[in-house]
């Protein structure tokens, strides 16, 4: 009998699981691999991220102490993480990779952006050519619109990139302030998509929708917080690509079995699981999924449709 992804559930065997194709669509390029991978280049053990209150802050703090100094340190430790990435993602059975590289790399590493897109073109080409991969341009909220659009438009002349991402601290600044770059963003031909609702409440989730004309959103649990919210989003076939463990790990959630996810697919809502972190959060799709399983939040049926969502 062939393998299904509802068997693999059943079972509980990750190797199988990994066997089944997966999306991943929320996914942090030069965070998306095993930190395994980048100790390898630094030659020793890195301190884990340990969260204190679950804030972005002190994600970003680990970033600045214990991730950065490596990467600005070793020339290689760039296209090695770039590397770890699809290495990661083609250990987990992904197909459709939505990845994201911040447009701001450039300027920290010295990089320019086209030795910067022929990285992640050529680590597609030689580990995971078999992936749909769709490379995605991110940038953080704390910026200026002025900055970020300098930064943007040299990236858009590779005709490389198939969407743009909003990340980081949520509170920085108000979502309408990006409504000029992602105009621009939707007039190149990019999807559309925003962290929201990660660290504030619901009606932030359609506040961004509507500001940003938003193709999807990354993470949006918060919007389990309002029926009302739930039903415009589902009535505007809004994607919500959630990260569970991330979340957890976050402390924005107590546990899978506790996961919003739960309320947002009850109400119609189309929903992803992705790894926002591997480095970071330790979990790839496949072990989300089964980790959803296992708490009893989803059948093995309604997580393989989850599955499909992704891919579709």
């Amino acid at each position: 009998m062939p393998l299904t992804f509802t068997n693999a559930l059943e079972t509980g065997s990750l190797k199988d699981i990994r066997r089944i194709p997966k999306s991943d669509l929320h996914n942090h390029c030069l965070m998306g691999g095993r930190l395994s991978s980048i100790e390898k280049v630094y030659g020793k053990k890195l301190a884990r991220f340990k969260p204190g209150t679950g804030s972005i802050q002190e994600l970003n703090q680990w970033i600045a102490k214990v991730y950065r100094p490596v990467l600005l340190e070793y020339p290689e430790a760039f296209r090695k993480a770039v590397e770890a990435a699809f290495f990661q993602a083609r250990s987990d059975g992904i197909k459709v990779l939505e990845m994201s590289i911040d447009i701001g790399f450039g300027s920290i590493f010295h990089i320019e952006p086209r030795e910067i897109v022929s990285t992640l073109q050529n680590a597609h080409k030689t580990i995971a050519p078999e992936i749909d991969y769709r490379p995605e341009l991110g940038f953080i909220r704390s910026q200026s619109i002025r900055k970020l659009l300098v930064n943007l438009e040299p990236y858009l002349d590779f005709n490389f990139f198939k969407s743009i991402d909003l990340y980081d601290d949520e509170f920085a600044q108000p979502i309408r302030n990006f409504r000029e770059i992602f105009r621009f963003a939707k007039k190149s031909g990019l999807k559309c998509k925003a962290h929201a609702g990660e660290f504030d409440n619901a009606d932030s989730v359609k506040e961004a929708v509507e500001e940003l004309e938003l193709d999807a959103v990354q993470h949006g649990i918060a919007a389990a917080g309002s029926s009302a919210v739930m039903q415009w989003l589902a009535g505007n076939n809004i994607q919500l690509n959630v990260c569970p463990a991330s979340n957890i790990k976050l402390k924005r959630v107590r546990s899978y079995k506790t996961h919003p996810v739960r309320i947002l697919f009850d109400h119609g809502i189309k929903v992803t699981i992705n790894t926002d972190d591997v480095m970071v959060f330790g979990a790839g799709v496949s072990e989300q999924f089964r980790a959803l399983y296992y708490s009893g939040l989803f059948t093995a049926k309604e997580l393989d449709l989850i599955r499909k969502n992704g891919l579709s």
